[in-house]
């Protein structure tokens, strides 16, 4: 089966807006060596899809530094590979604020495809999952839309996606709301269509006036399309917080999670590739329950963290349950806990800084402290 990957770069920002200031949340840092739009990228090649358009608005620029031609998910190819499709609008007031309007934005590049599904995901999903599994179940069921969704305890008051389901896995009702409590059947933010069928729905919105994906297509669809769900299982984490990124960061520490996460079913997840000198431990350094990327000059204690490449720990120094973008530095004898820092972050001598698991403190991109 032919499968077109869509990836929305740019959907979700505005949730963890400390980390998205200088980038999309497509290339946010994630585990010590990886972007969160690898997570993406690699299920839909080891699902074998060829070509994947990944959608952007702003602030891409790391983003293209980082996924490059595509060479390192074997998407560097002469017909199809990875396409960045930015913004084709006349001004900033055309840009899309919203994924139909995303959709919309490249509705010609998709005319121009020749596939005969689109497989979409955005890029707040850590997940390892068989994309083709979804395309089956699409096809067997015979769906116009499917929908990847997952069961979930909801106990805050963010906007959420619920739906409900028949027996048979038909979609009955689609609902945006804020009040769902308890656990609920919520929207994975992937979903498959038939490519023709697509086209046709995105026509039909315009001539109706629709803006929302979720309110005007899926929740006034119910009762005129073949909308089925897809259950996803095994390991899923949704990054739509700062909070929720450090407390899923931190469960990679965890050797179970990681091993479900980065090889599950024997599927790898892969990044871009940077040949760097190991880690180096002082003889006053020393590191527990850490992953520590390559580059990392250890002199001081290092606890329950994630260190990014290139990150220098000084004699003295004492960090614990943090997680620390690449070339941060940290002086002699400062102490940190519950810390995120952003890229090329200097920490000076003798600094104490403590946030909160439940509220971390965050450092932005090249402040000295």
């Amino acid at each position: 089966m032919k499968t077109l990957g869509i990836v929305f770069g740019n959907i979700h920002d505005d949730e963890i807006g400390e980390l998205t200031a200088v980038r999309s949340i497509a290339s946010v840092p994630f585990g010590g060596r990886f972007r969160l739009i690898d997570f993406v990228l690699s299920n839909m090649v080891n699902s074998g899809i060829s070509k994947v358009g990944v959608i952007t608005k702003n602030n891409y620029q790391s983003l293209m530094d980082h996924v490059g031609s595509g060479k390192h998910w074997d998407l560097s190819r002469k017909n199809g590979g990875l396409i960045i499709l930015p913004p084709y609008g006349g001004g900033d007031k055309d840009l899309y604020s919203h994924r139909l309007g995303a959709i919309k934005n490249i509705s010609g590049f998709i005319r121009h495809c020749d596939e005969e599904y689109v497989i979409f995901s955005d890029c707040d999903n850590v997940c390892n999952m068989n994309f083709a599994s979804v395309v089956q179940a699409h096809i067997d069921n015979h769906a116009d839309i499917t929908l990847v969704a997952r069961k979930k305890n909801l106990t805050n008051q963010k906007p959420r996606t619920i739906m409900e389901v028949d027996k048979s896995g038909k979609v009955t009702k689609v609902v945006n709301t804020t009040k769902a409590q308890g656990e609920n059947i919520v929207f994975a933010n992937i979903f498959v269509m038939n490519r023709k069928f697509l086209l046709n729905l995105l026509e039909t919105a315009s001539e109706l006036g629709y803006v929302s994906f979720t309110n005007d297509i899926l929740a006034k669809g119910c009762s005129q399309y073949n909308i089925y769900s897809y259950m996803q299982d095994g390991y899923f984490a949704t990054i739509d917080s700062l909070g929720n990124y450090y407390k899923h960061s931190l469960e990679l520490l965890n050797k179970s999670i990681r091993d479900e996460l980065f090889y599950r079913d024997g599927a790898n997840i892969y990044t871009k590739v940077r040949d760097s000198a190991p880690f180096r431990v002082g003889s006053t350094g020393s590191i527990s329950n850490s992953l520590i990327a390559d580059g990392c000059d250890i002199q001081g204690e290092v606890k329950n963290s994630i260190l990014f490449r290139g990150v220098k720990v000084a004699k003295g120094a004492k960090i614990t349950n943090c997680i620390l973008f690449q070339d941060t530095v940290i002086g002699e004898g400062s102490t940190l806990n519950c810390v995120i820092s952003d890229k090329l972050v200097t920490v000076l001598d003798g600094r104490m800084l403590s946030g909160h698991e439940t509220h971390p403190y965050f450092i932005s991109k090249h402040a000295v402290i």
